[in-house]
């Protein structure tokens, strides 16, 4: 997995940067075959935002937009949005694949 931090008008430091780093670390969970993460923090008159870009292969990217007034606040909601997303594409992904009890075969004893 590939992994880029960009900031654009605004300084990141250490902490925020390893927080970012944590939270992409927690995405591979999900068991998606996650390719990139783009992730740009950008400063504008009214806060920051924060976007990540997520390519996964075999699926479309899914992409996570943030703003807010705190650098923190919004890296921390932007990461639960990603949570969100890819636990719903993950369980898409699983069900469409499940066997349903129909399908199962008797055993004779």
């Amino acid at each position: 997995m590939n992994l880029q931090i960009r900031a654009k008008d605004i300084t990141l430091n250490e902490a925020a940067k390893a927080h970012i780093e944590g939270a992409v670390e927690a995405f591979t969970k999900y068991s998606l075959d996650i390719t990139t993460i783009n992730c740009v923090v950008t400063a504008e008159k009214k806060g920051v935002n924060v976007e990540f870009d997520i390519h996964i292969a075999h699926a479309q990217p899914v992409v996570i937009n943030q703003k807010d007034d705190s650098l923190d606040a919004a890296i921390d909601l932007a990461i639960e949005k990603g949570n969100k997303a890819l636990r719903r594409l993950h369980d898409k992904v699983v069900s469409h694949k499940a066997t349903s009890v129909k399908d199962l075969e008797t055993l004779d004893a």
